[in-house]
């Protein structure tokens, strides 16, 4: 099976299940972080360019362990707090409107045979929902090293 292929099968699947979240209820916050599709969106696209394939099947493999990691956030490892042009470019020269953003990271380590350190990111643009916006592993590859495939294939196994 080729490249494009796998990655139209595992977006399909993982679509799915981000569909199914719908809102998750995070302890830290007290209050319900959302999964819309700016958040799904983010997964496959960075700095408004489509991220490589095998990077967003990367993404999409570690989404089962999310829920149950906001699910049980007692702490947040990182914060940012930011102004940043949001939406499409609505002016006639090109500006698009600077919004105040929040930024939250939290970091847990998925159980298994191999477990894995995860960052998952969450987002506030204003005084709006917090979102899901991303998610990643927080190991350093070696060149040739093959360990978050084997990562990210146990992961979408369990």
């Amino acid at each position: 099976m080729g490249l494009l292929s796998r990655h139209k099968r595992e977006k399909a699947k993982a679509e799915a299940f981000y569909q199914s979240i719908g809102k998750v209820p995070c302890p830290y916050f007290g209050k319900d972080i959302i999964f819309n599709s700016d958040g799904f969106h983010h997964l496959q696209f960075s700095a408004e360019r489509e991220r490589p394939k095998q990077e967003q099947m990367l993404k999409f493999s570690l989404l089962p362990a999310v829920p149950h990691i906001i699910r049980n956030a007692g702490t947040i490892q990182e914060y940012r707090h930011t102004m940043e042009p949001i939406g499409r470019k609505r002016f006639s020269d090109g500006a698009r409107e600077m919004r105040e953003i929040e930024y939250w990271g939290i970091v847990a380590i998925t159980k298994g045979e191999k477990p894995i350190r995860i960052k998952i990111i969450l987002r506030r643009v204003g005084n709006g929902n917090i979102i899901f916006w991303s998610v990643m592993p927080t190991v350093k590859l070696k060149d040739g090293d093959s360990y978050l495939h084997l990562a990210s294939s146990r992961i979408s196994e369990e």
